[in-house]
């Protein structure tokens, strides 16, 4: 029951940023007049926010209650979002913005260490496939419903948004207090917590963890891969494709939206059933899958700018292709970072890796622009495929480097992590 309530925790904080993220660049550029500096600098500032929480949100956990720091976080998010319905100027928007990154990011650590205690190893990627199932569809629904309600003709239009913004991660850390309750076996800031957080996290300072982390093979080629995988796809998602869409390859703009429609309902249909599928599979081996299946991806979208006239059923098919590895990379990488983790510091780890995901993600827009804007499309194309197949040895390099120490890992993770 308490990874039920986590998985719905996920959807319900998901459906509060969905009603926000589609609109928000409009509703600073033109609904307020602000521009389009002001507009990306709040996306900026939004990223950067999440850079600097997630590192932070991952040790706290380690030292602290993970129900405790993920409903903190939650609350953080909320009143960055409540706060963009009183920003009367790009100033207070922007660090509205600012704090609402820091809360949403700063949680995600958290919610993964709940994850890995109260979930068995066996079932571990099951509950992470459904914690991304329940996230891709509360984003949906949540822009979904949005586009009923926000008004970008009016400064009051999105305010319907930022409070159900809100609302949806107040909501979620009720969720969560209630999965960490007595009830179940847990109660928050149990002596279960203290012996997670008692493993010398308190005295090593953020250089001595950086070290233990980057001190296994396997964690490098690890971070490897969660760089080139965040670039070859997840970087460009809301900026890079689809100015590659408008501007080399001529489609309409519904175009945009539809293929972001299937990416979700292809992710919503597959998830359960491929993750049985691979069920048997290494970590490793399906990482090693995911780049195989962006490299495609990116072929595909090269075949289109070849032919005009299939140029929006091929944009919209690489957005479908894109969803089948987005459904083993979710509930594969988490846990497998966590098996590598040194003792102690699991959210310290999931963190980092967080953090550089983020990182990386936020340079992507970056790049796209700037190739783009350069004319140069197929550089653009060519720069992701060589991303990908990088992602693809990174992949195979860290199976090899596993081989060794697969099964003393996840027992090791098993006795600090399970309930």
């Amino acid at each position: 029951m308490r990874a039920r309530l986590l998985i719905l925790a996920s959807a319900v904080a998901m459906l509060g940023w969905g009603t926000v993220l589609p609109y928000q660049y409009a509703y600073a550029a033109t609904t307020r007049g602000w521009g389009s500096l002001v507009a990306a600098a709040a996306s900026s500032l939004f990223s950067v926010g999440a850079l600097l929480a997630a590192p932070v949100g991952g040790r706290l956990a380690d030292r602290m209650s993970p129900v405790k720091v993920a409903v903190a976080a939650k609350v953080v998010a909320a009143a960055g979002a409540a706060s963009l319905i009183w920003a009367g100027g790009p100033v207070s928007f922007l660090v509205g913005m600012f704090v609402f990154g820091l809360g949403i990011t700063a949680a995600g650590p958290a919610q993964s260490v709940l994850v890995l205690r109260w979930v068995g190893g066996t079932d571990r990627r099951r509950v992470f496939a459904w914690q991304f199932t329940g996230q891709a569809l509360g984003m949906a629904v949540g822009a979904f419903g949005a586009g009923y309600v926000v008004d970008l003709d009016r400064a009051s239009g999105m305010w319907p948004a930022f409070a159900a913004a809100a609302a949806g991660f107040l909501l979620s850390g009720v969720l969560l207090l209630a999965a960490g309750a007595r009830r179940w076996g847990m109660p928050v800031g149990s002596a279960e917590d203290a012996a997670l957080t008692s493993q010398g996290v308190g005295t090593a300072s953020p250089r001595e963890a950086l070290r233990a982390i980057w001190a296994i093979p396997a964690l490098r080629w690890t971070a490897l891969i969660t760089v080139t995988l965040a670039l070859g796809f997840y970087a460009q998602f809301e900026s890079g494709l689809p100015a590659y869409a408008l501007t080399v390859l001529h489609v309409h703009e519904t175009t945009i939206g539809l293929a972001a429609a299937v990416n979700c309902v292809v992710i919503i249909a597959l998830q359960m059933l491929v993750v049985r599928l691979t069920a048997k599979r290494s970590g490793a081996t399906l990482l090693m899958g995911v780049g195989a299946i962006w490299t495609l991806s990116w072929l595909v979208l090269a075949a289109s700018s070849l032919a005009p006239e299939l140029s929006a059923a091929l944009f919209v098919t690489t957005f479908g292709i894109f969803a089948v590895g987005e459904t083993m990379y979710a509930p594969v990488l988490n846990p497998l970072t966590a098996s590598l983790a040194p003792s102690g510091l699991v959210g310290t780890t999931l963190g980092m890796f967080t953090a550089l995901q983020t990182g990386v993600s936020a340079v992507g827009p970056l790049v796209a622009g700037v190739i783009l804007g350069a004319g140069l499309g197929s550089l653009f194309i060519g720069l992701h495929v060589a991303i990908s197949l990088l992602a693809v040895f990174g992949a195979w390099r860290l199976r090899a480097a596993m081989r060794p120490r697969t099964s003393s890992a996840q027992r090791r993770v098993d006795a600090e992590l399970a309930a």
